[in-house]
């Protein structure tokens, strides 16, 4: 690499992760999301401003070419595959079988319904004004109907602590229903990916050595390719689970070298297999959450602090970096997808809790917290435009939805805490282990 490569990708790092921590700490100074704030630091950095007030310098910086640019890309998708493996690892086992009819209803509906929303809007609408330079309708139409039904578990978590309510049995039960719902919709993601995957590598993978080209033994292939190596995973999990108990392991030197190297050989295996990476890392913080609580393993929270504090803040900077607010939003439709995803995903929870009896102020709460997307949606945006499944125009407004409802979770839920409609259950099993907030990888 040459020297002004170099110097541009430090540069660019730097000021990138700079900008991320300085906004996220004065978001988090004042109890709002810091992944808002991280993205909202990239942005200045972006065309949006940056870009605006000093157009030459901005490109000089960040080269939309070259080995600078390669870099900065290279730890933004190592960023996405960290973030995705702590949000596997945080997943860990949350069900009581005293919500389980709640649980099971509010999943059922909440992301069912929503999800054939999602469906039918594409239907409805122009899709030559979406999809990006892929070109594939099906996948599309998955990633939007996603976008509707996701919930962001880190974000929601990260709310209810601040206000102290995560030891509650509604906290509980939000969680309960935000795996469930993560899980499914994961598999859906990297469906659609390796659908579109396939087509624009040929030659590469499992898929090409078959001789997989047809639109629909393709769309069979990665449907059944994506479940069994969920299955396979799962199976994994049990047999470790049984071998070693739920005590977390005693440190082993080492031993974060290992985790890392299984990772990235998972990840490496979906690439071949065809299954979206990210659905891979995500398996294996799933795997190694069950083993023991994450902040017991010194190996995971080890991982979860250098993450915490480099590679996940300059992928979210990153993220606000690629946003275009000037020339790629479609104001009034981002508005209108934002409505249609709150009110679909609002009132589809609201009807699943009435439907086990719950009363009004607790549906209405259930409702709040799980039309949070957070993370979850910020990733599902970045892969699909990434993967050419979404034009710039609709990789803003699907980010602005993550951020939107994940600010209008946090503010109607401390209304809520304020005015009494939910208050601390004392005799709730906790759901998670309270830790300083620097620790926590908040997405």
């Amino acid at each position: 690499m040459a020297s002004a490569e170099l110097f541009k990708l430090i540069a660019g790092l730097m000021l990138l992760l700079l900008a991320a921590h300085l906004v996220g700490r004065l978001f988090a100074r004042f109890r709002q999301p810091p992944v808002i704030g991280e993205i909202l630091g990239g942005l200045l950095l972006g065309p949006t401003v940056l870009g605006q007030l000093a157009p030459d310098a901005q490109r000089w910086l960040f080269p939309s070419e070259g080995a600078a640019a390669v870099g900065v890309s290279l730890f933004y998708q190592l960023g996405m595959l960290l973030l995705m493996f702590m949000a596997g690892v945080e997943m860990r086992t949350v069900f009581s079988r005293r919500d389980r009819n709640t649980v099971t209803v509010v999943s059922l509906v909440g992301m069912v319904v929503p999800f054939a929303i999602g469906l039918l809007m594409v239907r409805a609408i122009d899709t030559s004004a979406l999809v990006g330079p892929a070109n594939d309708v099906t996948a599309l139409t998955l990633m939007i109907a996603c976008a509707i039904a996701v919930t962001s578990i880190p974000v929601i978590s990260r709310i209810m602590l601040d206000l102290g309510i995560i030891r509650t049995r509604f906290a509980r039960i939000v969680l309960s229903v935000a795996v469930l719902e993560d899980v499914v919709l994961n598999v859906i993601i990297s469906i659609a990916l390796g659908m579109v995957a396939a087509r624009g590598e040929e030659g590469f993978g499992v898929a090409a050595l078959l001789g997989i080209n047809a639109t629909v033994p393709n769309a069979v292939y990665h449907v059944v390719v994506s479940i069994a190596f969920f299955a396979v995973a799962a199976l994994v999990a049990v047999w470790i689970r049984r071998r070693t108990g739920d005590r977390p392991p005693m440190p082993r030197p080492g031993e974060v070298a290992l985790r890392l190297v299984v990772l990235l050989s998972v990840v490496a295996l979906c690439v071949f297999l065809g299954v979206a990476p990210i659905f891979g890392a995500f398996v294996v913080g799933l795997m190694s959450g069950r083993r023991g609580r994450p902040d017991e393993n010194e190996a995971l929270v080890s991982i979860r602090r250098f993450s915490a504090g480099f590679f996940i803040p300059i992928y979210f900077a990153v993220v606000g970096f690629r946003l275009d607010l000037v020339h790629a939003l479609d104001l009034w439709f981002t508005v209108g997808f934002i409505l249609v995803a709150c009110l679909a995903k609002a009132a589809s929870v609201y009807l699943g809790a009435r439907l086990t009896r719950r009363s009004r102020p607790d549906s209405a709460n259930l409702a709040v917290a799980l039309n949070a997307r957070g993370g979850p949606g910020i990733v599902l945006a970045t892969v699909a435009y990434d993967a050419g499944i979404v034009n710039e125009s609709m990789f803003t407004t699907l980010i602005l939805t993550a951020i939107v409802t994940s600010q209008l979770a946090g503010w109607a839920l401390e209304i809520a805490v304020r005015r009494g409609a939910l208050k601390a259950d004392d005799d709730a099993t906790p759901v998670t282990a309270e830790r300083k907030p620097q620790d926590a990888v908040v997405t």
